[in-house]
């Protein structure tokens, strides 16, 4: 029994250090564009996605050479990431330029690095000279100060450790504080991605941007067989704050820094409700991974840390619901929308009333 409970503290102390998946942002100084600057013509039509673990593609596998730890490059580009699932029939090409673990500082204009990459929006800088992007879709703002995967981690912890509190009340009281200070790391991320595209000669009009949410990974739906370390390991009331309070206000706030910098809004807090990680006996009817082990990873010590990487992310099929509901988003009008299932079960784009 010993040498059982040896093995799971053990697991736990690798799960606090591999689901703490940091979100950078980086960045350069842009010149002001040459008047009568144009986008250009006669190239490729390209939509672009930005940020985190869940637009990168975290835990769905199948991630794009240089990006699954080689050199210290833990980006984790999924080709089957919500961008490269839109079904839109008028552009070329999908590009992901976002990184797991990226926070605000790596994602807009600056010096930081997140996994040894630079600055995404000066990345686009270029790529918005050498093709025609009509659409830029950023996910960020979790991995700056909600510290959102830290947060889930603080929960597992206590699911393992009786003896402290449940993170709902040690988080909770200064989680608003926490999204309010997050709301102008945001808001100025979007303004450096459209000072960047004013600068290749872009104006407002000639290509959306999108800023969209996150979804819950976790319910207080969990089947209590799985509500262990075969699945989910969470307190019942830390299941409750993650779905009915952590997840909203998070997105209450990225809501405010879309519409502080004219970004068009996609709501993703529903998106997984029946879905979530846990909700079934089979597995393969979630959208979202439970825990999480990469064994093979946990032979080689440059790679341990991150054996637990793809845990309480979407999954393929997640990803693949989330960017038929994001294409469905970048065909229609309003300012914001919402990510919920139909009666066909699928995830579509439900305008926001008077948007």
């Amino acid at each position: 029994m010993r040498k059982w409970r040896w093995h799971l503290m053990a697991l736990a102390g690798l799960l606090a250090v591999a689901l703490i998946t940091v979100f950078v942002v980086g960045g350069d100084q842009q010149q002001p564009p040459e008047p009568g600057l144009r986008p250009p013509e006669n190239v490729p039509r390209v939509l672009v996605a930005m940020g985190d673990s869940t637009i990168s593609g975290e835990g769905a596998g199948d991630y794009e050479p240089g990006t699954n730890g080689e050199n210290g490059d833990w980006c984790h580009r999924s080709r089957n990431a919500s961008i490269h699932k839109t079904g839109m029939p008028d552009v070329a090409a999908t590009i992901s330029l976002a990184c797991s673990g990226a926070s605000s500082a790596q994602v807009g204009l600056g010096e930081a690095k997140q996994y040894t990459e630079p600055s995404q929006a000066g990345r686009l800088a270029v790529l918005a000279r050498q093709q025609r992007v009509v659409a830029v879709v950023v996910a960020v703002g979790a991995n700056d100060d909600p510290s959102f995967a830290n947060s889930l981690n603080s929960c597992v912890e206590a699911w393992f450790d009786t003896g402290k509190p449940a993170c709902s009340l040690s988080l909770g009281q200064g989680w608003q504080r926490r999204i309010d200070a997050m709301v102008p790391k945001v808001t100025k991320v979007l303004g450096d991605i459209k000072k960047v595209m004013a600068g290749a000669g872009y104006q407002d009009s000639d290509y959306q941007l999108v800023l969209q949410s996150y979804a819950s990974p976790i319910s207080p739906d969990v089947l209590h067989s799985l509500q262990d370390l075969s699945g989910c390991p969470f307190r019942t009331e830390d299941l409750e704050w993650v779905r009915n309070t952590a997840v909203p206000t998070l997105t209450s706030g990225l809501r405010k820094a879309a519409q502080d910098s004219g970004a068009r809004f996609l709501d993703l807090s529903r998106a997984g409700n029946g879905r979530e990680a846990c909700s079934s006996t089979d597995p393969n009817r979630e959208w979202f991974r439970r825990l999480a082990v990469q064994w093979t990873d946990l032979r080689a010590q440059e790679r341990a840390t991150h054996a637990l990487q793809e845990s309480f992310h979407p999954n393929a099929a997640g990803y693949e619901q989330i960017g038929r509901c994001l294409g469905e988003f970048l065909a229609i009008g309003g300012r914001s929308a919402s990510c919920l299932a139909g009666p066909d079960g699928n995830l579509h784009a439900a305008p926001t009333v008077g948007s």
